[in-house]
């Protein structure tokens, strides 16, 4: 009896096993693609007026800003500044946003490392590990 049981248990510890290494699999054999698609995303915003254009990468970096010409008839350097500094926050808010999405394309559901782009907090990354840490594992 115990034979059998000790069998049953190695063949649910075996199939868990099979679906963890699936899951890594999956991540493993997508991160190529993911790091070339995270070094393309580009995420573009205009000012309300459309006088300012910024363009930023996957992390929120600025790439580029634009201005029409009529911003330049305003002459008011404190207001453009204020217009390109919203913009670019704008830009790098949706850059977060849509990486997010992306690598939460390629992680298993509820993974660590999305709740972290979601919330910077680094207690995500750790939680297993300090979980683990503290029941002497």
């Amino acid at each position: 009896m115990a034979e059998s049981a000790d069998r049953d248990a190695n063949r649910a510890l075996r199939a868990r096993f099979d679906e963890v290494y699936g899951q890594y699999q999956r991540l493993r054999s997508g991160l190529d693609e993911l790091q070339t698609r995270l070094a393309e995303l580009r995420v573009t915003e205009r000012s309300e007026d459309g006088q300012v254009t910024a363009v930023v990468g996957a992390r929120g970096e600025l790439i580029s800003v634009e201005f029409t010409p009529s911003v330049f008839q305003d002459r008011d350097a404190k207001a453009l500044g204020r217009k390109v500094t919203a913009t670019v926050g704008r830009a790098s808010a949706a850059a977060v946003d849509a990486t997010r999405e992306l690598v939460a394309g390629y992680l298993p559901p509820g993974s660590p490392s999305v709740e972290f782009l979601r919330t910077n907090d680094f207690g995500a990354l750790l939680g297993r590990a300090d979980a683990v840490m503290s029941r002497g594992e």
